[in-house]
């Protein structure tokens, strides 16, 4: 038996109403908040042993959890206040309002990139839209995955949440149950197989994905500046970041230069022996080790490695690497990258950057570099994609109330904030009339207005 508590049973408190009070929402998060307060350190040491995390990129993760907790509980109250509607004159005296009620009971299968923060997170606003949740966390990050079952089974009776760990074959036989709605961060090929689950219930999904994400370096750009941002997006969590600049296309004007500071910058945040340093995350297993290096000997074989491009076995880390690449066909070009490798095309200009863009599945992020505020423009006009960063990267996904999801192949739906209460609520239509015209009507906004209406019903 995968679940210790049925489906059913966790649905029947959402069906019985006892979720729906505000107080038992906050109730939740209450706990929630208090289990993440008493396991802070254990949660840097679990992320420092499946990820190699630096304390300071492991704290970052539990600050998250904690700001969208504190966001909730400041917002909730209005969140789930009904939205009034008016009325046709032709069906009034009356009332409209859109009420946002629980979807039952949810599963969400977290990722490995960001095992705690991407798995918590989306529980954070399930539960407060009143759900009940089953938590897959990854099992490629497995000291986190196992503090996250004990953490949650210590704070949730299994009626409200219940936490099953294992591989592929777990998640597959999670899939086969009827939820009420299915939150997945991953892949785009893991993706695909989580929607054709979902389609045999109709049960809706939420898809948060990835891509290559492009950054645009123009020629007004501030180089310095650039490139000492780029390279903190990049090598954040050893480039394992849905969000992190995969590409850059740059200016050809610009692009020796930029490629200098952007090696500068390398040297100066790890070193000259960037693989001994502290603040260099690891790659998460030696199967993602294998890949990336596979693609880094190729780029070496070829002649491509502008800087950096040495690498460890045993510690499974790949120094961040600048790669010259000529074309869309090459091999870095050709899957999300996920690693500290950066390949480097040039381009003639804004336009020739947007065309390459384009060429190209919609990516979750896009970033440009550019003072120009018509270049700006001209991003958000001819291109899509899940977010836009203009002269910054990563930034804008620790914006609270700004949503956060994919398009097209990156992804469908998003969360953060409110978007993350409407994901887990259903927004449900109620009308209320009364059975006679001539009986006072006492439901605002028409409350003493029934002469009027009459008059003109004719």
């Amino acid at each position: 038996m995968l679940l210790s508590t049925s489906i059913a049973a966790m649905r029947q408190p959402v069906s019985a109403g006892t979720t729906r009070p505000r107080a038992w929402r906050l109730e939740q998060l209450e706990r929630l908040e208090q289990a993440i307060a008493a396991r802070r350190d254990a949660v840097l040491n679990a992320l420092a042993s499946d990820l190699g995390k630096p304390p300071v990129e492991a704290y970052f993760e539990l600050v998250a959890v904690q700001q969208e907790i504190q966001l909730v509980r400041s917002r909730l109250r209005r969140w789930m206040a009904p939205r009034a509607v008016g009325l046709p004159v032709f069906m009034q005296p009356g009332w409209a309002e859109v009420i946002r009620e629980p979807l039952g009971c949810v599963l969400v299968i977290g990722p490995w990139n960001y095992p705690f923060l991407l798995s918590l997170q989306p529980l954070v606003s399930a539960l407060a839209a009143g759900n009940t949740v089953v938590l897959k966390p990854s099992e490629h990050a497995p000291a986190t995955s196992a503090l996250i079952g004990e953490l949650l089974e210590a704070a949730f009776p299994a009626s409200t949440v219940q936490v099953v760990q294992g591989d592929g074959p777990v998640a597959q036989a999670l899939l086969q149950e009827r939820f009420d709605h299915i939150f997945f961060t991953g892949g785009e090929r893991v993706g695909r197989l989580v929607m054709e689950a979902a389609a045999r219930h109709l049960t809706p999904v939420t898809l948060e994905l990835g891509g290559k994400s492009p950054a645009v370096v123009l020629g007004d750009a501030d180089l310095e500046v650039s490139a000492r941002r780029l390279v903190w997006g990049k090598c954040l969590n050893a480039g394992q970041t849905c969000i992190a600049p995969d590409y850059l296309l740059v200016d050809e004007a610009v692009q020796a230069p930029l490629v200098q500071r952007l090696s500068q910058r390398i040297e100066h945040c790890f070193g000259s022996e960037p693989l001994a340093s502290p603040d260099l995350g690891s790659l998460v297993n030696q199967a993602q080790f294998e890949r990336l290096h596979n693609l880094l000997e190729g780029a070496r074989h070829r002649g491509q490695v502008l800087f950096g491009g040495a690498s460890d076995a045993d510690q499974r880390r790949i120094a961040p690497t600048l790669i010259r690449v000529d074309s869309l066909d090459d091999p870095l070009m050709q899957e999300e990258l996920f690693g500290p490798l950066l390949p480097v095309l040039s381009v003639s200009g804004l336009d020739e950057a947007i065309e390459r863009i384009n060429q190209r599945p919609k990516p979750l992020a896009l970033y440009l570099f550019s003072k120009q505020r018509a270049a700006q423009e001209q991003i958000l006009q001819r291109t899509s994609s899940g977010g836009v960063c203009f002269n910054d990267v990563v930034m804008q996904v620790g914006v609270p109330e700004l949503p956060f999801g994919g398009v097209g192949n990156s992804g469908m739906g998003s969360y953060h904030g409110e978007a993350g209460f409407r994901t887990f609520s259903h927004e449900r239509s109620v009308m209320r009339r009364p059975f006679r015209l001539d009986v006072p009507f006492r439901y605002p906004p028409y409350a003493g207005k029934l002469p009027l209406v009459r008059r003109l019903l004719g």
